[in-house]
Formats: C-alpha cells, structure tokens, sequence
C-alpha cells in the first residue's frame, strides 16, 4: 500500500493526474482523494527532495492505492500527469504526518472512479444474438 501525493496548480489538474495515474498507470485507489494544505504539501516535497520547489502549489490532494511503492513509482514514471505526483514512502519522517492529516481532511471533490466495480467478465454475445433478433433482417 502506496501513499501518493499530488499537487498542482488547479483542481481540474489534480483530477486529471489522479485519472491518468488511474487509467494509465493501472493503480487502484483505496479509498477516494483527499484534499489537504498545499503549502503543507508543498512542505513535505520539499522535505522529501532536500531542496526548495521552483513553483509552489494552489491545490494538493493525497490518497492511498493499494499496489506497493516500488511498483507506484515505476508505473507513474511511464506517464505524464499535468501535475506534480510524489509517492510517499513509509521511510520519510513527514509520512506519519501526511497520515495523520488524511484521518480528518475532507473528501477532494469532483472525484469519480472510471474503473469497473466487478471483476466478472460481461457477455456481449448475448446482447448481440438479442440485436440481431430484434432487426430480423429476413
């Protein structure tokens, strides 16, 4: 279980990194985004890279997914979010914080899963034999 954390300039930004890290880096989400303090986010990336950012953030959001931090960090290096996107590894002293933080912040929102719920496979035979029933192209 993997703590990512994403800042960017707005939230149409943020929703779009966490869809990309959703649709094309095959992560799955815990539970849904949280938002926190972007000058709190910006903090703990600072702390975590030991230097000072170029640009600081607007908005920041935070959220578990349940692959393993080795795996995050490589599936988010193949893709290009519009915003900044930082996994948070359980080595670094600001992780607590960012945990703590998440029990009581509030739901980041605009937020939807595009994933399907289940896992079965849908017949689409069916639906088609129906169709063409129903056309009797005879």
């Amino acid at each position: 279980m993997a703590l990512i954390l994403i800042r960017g300039d707005n939230n149409s930004k943020l929703l779009n990194a966490i869809a990309d890290i959703e649709r094309h880096a095959k992560l799955n989400l815990i539970a849904k985004p949280q938002k926190i303090d972007s000058n709190f986010a910006d903090k703990i990336v600072e702390s975590i890279l030991n230097s000072p950012l170029r640009t600081k953030s607007k908005v920041a959001t935070s959220f578990f997914i349940k692959e393993d931090i080795t795996l995050a960090i490589m599936q988010i290096k193949k893709i290009h979010p519009p915003a900044h996107v930082v996994v948070v590894s359980d080595e670094y002293e600001d992780y607590e914080k960012l945990r703590e933080v998440l029990n009581d912040a509030p739901i980041f929102g605009g937020y939807y899963s595009n994933k399907a719920k289940t896992t079965e496979l849908k017949d689409y035979k069916h639906d088609n034999l129906s169709r063409n029933k129903k056309r009797n192209f005879s």
